[in-house]
């Protein structure tokens, strides 16, 4: 598709909405624009634009829609796919300006933020005023936005669900300018088609969220972990679909190695609480007192002594529990930081077949003689899969991160699985996604892509 080439011309109308001091073009871009923390896509954008308002960004994309500009939306860059990256360069709204949080509505249990506040500042809010925000993924220091475009979920998705569950309303600019309100405060909403829902997932090429109406839940008073020691990997997964089956529903169930652990350690200068077996399963349980807790997690410790843990040890002191999560939420940098660079396989499978995709990863390891780290939502079957590149070649890395990829891919599918967990499809598993979904639902997402964006201008080339 061919777009036009941003000129002074556009630049100078750019700057006529925002100010001189929010738009930069060419040279002007901080490098850090040209790509997120998919280290492999480099594409700059030709201008960079910082809206402050709705009507900010209802005028840029009024003008990229009338002159056929590619328009790019991105906040914190932390994306793992290329989603935020301008690969037809044109223009970048960076929304991170638009960060204030504008109402907490404690009657609905509501709060109504800009696209650009943090998940940690919104769980902090919340949580000042007795309220609790679930979505939980690794990366807090991600935009909301961010996390409503690819439909975060993390750790605490094996008992409330995933940031879909979460968004009630939302204010939209579609790429011809309009500006359109779906959802809202209501609890129940069963009026045509959820146009909300498309959204939600549809990583920046539908249109711009401008502002979020998040449900929240009552703050659970007590919660307690269990860290437990497995002799292997294949045993701690094996155990999670009896956890899964017994009356108690942890918060979290996490699993993780002690190569992982270690990196961990040694990248927080911080000793993890036990490092002593092979693998483990990290459990929270939440509630509104100590005893619902204790009856929660009792059951469940039954269970993995007898799948055959080692010991089941509980943290119920805030500082023992912050020895343990400030470890699992180090993991992938800690996993950067022993490498030379990585790519990551977000698969979701059936979580009775959580086993035997860590099986194959450690197979294909020793049969590509390339190392492989891996943790993740063991409670949802998301997997975090880590290809390391350590030492090799550009070329030979290239040859077996390929293999690697399409032999996972293929083998999540086998296991009737999906190509991505949490961090969306972007640039990076568009191949994947065409192989795992088939012609017809593809041909359903680009007929939706039409109607929202004839013009094709919104985040283009991405996700379909």
């Amino acid at each position: 598709m061919s777009y036009k080439k941003v000129d002074e011309k556009d630049v100078a109308f750019f700057k006529s909405i925002c100010g001189e001091e929010r738009v930069f073009f060419g040279k002007e871009i901080n490098e850090d624009f040209g790509r997120d923390e998919l280290a492999e896509e480099r594409v700059m954008p030709e201008v960079l634009v910082e809206p402050s308002s709705t009507e900010e960004v209802s005028g840029i994309m009024r003008y990229a829609n009338e002159n056929n500009i590619p328009v790019t939306p991105r906040g914190q860059g932390t994306g793992l796919v290329g989603g935020a990256v301008a690969i037809h360069g044109g223009i970048m709204l960076n929304m991170s300006r638009m960060n204030q949080i504008l109402e907490i509505d404690e009657d609905n249990l509501t709060l109504t933020v800009e696209p650009g506040v943090l998940l940690m500042e919104i769980s902090k809010f919340v949580e000042e005023h007795d309220l609790f925000y679930p979505p939980d993924p690794g990366e807090k220091s991600a935009t909301i936005a961010g996390n409503i475009n690819t439909n975060a979920g993390g750790m605490r998705a094996v008992k409330y669900g995933v940031t879909r569950d979460f968004v009630r309303g939302l204010e939209v600019v579609l790429p011809n300018g309009e500006v359109l309100e779906i959802g809202g405060k209501v609890v129940k909403n069963s009026s045509g088609y959820s146009l909300k829902d498309l959204i939600v997932g549809s990583e920046g090429t539908l249109g711009i969220v401008t502002k979020a109406i998040l449900k929240l839940l009552p703050l659970p008073k007590k919660a307690i972990s269990l860290l437990v020691p497995f002799p292997n990997l294949e045993l701690a997964i094996e155990t999670v679909p009896k956890i899964i089956k017994s009356k108690s529903t942890p918060t979290a169930v996490e699993f993780m190695v002690r190569d992982t652990i270690i990196a961990a350690e040694e990248f927080l200068g911080k000793k993890f609480p036990d490092n002593s077996a092979d693998a483990y399963l990290l459990l929270t349980f939440d509630g509104n007192s100590k005893e619902e807790v204790e009856r929660a997690y009792e059951g469940v410790a039954h269970i993995c002594l007898e799948a055959g843990a080692l010991d089941v040890y509980i943290s119920e002191t805030q500082e023992r529990q912050e020895a343990i999560w400030s470890a699992r939420g180090a993991f992938l940098e800690a996993i950067k930081a022993s490498t030379t660079q990585i790519d990551e396989c977000d698969v979701v499978v059936p979580r009775n077949h959580v086993a035997k995709f860590i099986r194959y990863t450690n197979e294909l390891q020793k049969e590509f003689d390339i190392r492989i780290r891996s943790f993740g939502h063991a409670g949802d079957g998301n997997l975090h899969v880590y290809i390391l590149r350590d030492e090799l070649t550009q070329e030979v890395w290239k040859e077996k991160l390929n293999a690697v990829m399409d032999c996972m891919y293929s083998r999540a599918k086998e296991l009737n699985g999906q190509v991505s967990g949490e961090h969306g499809i972007g640039i990076a598993k568009k191949a994947y996604l065409s192989e795992s979904l088939g012609a017809t639902p593809l041909a359903i997402m680009a007929g939706i892509k039409a109607s929202f964006d004839p013009r094709g201008i919104l985040n283009p080339g991405k996700v379909c």
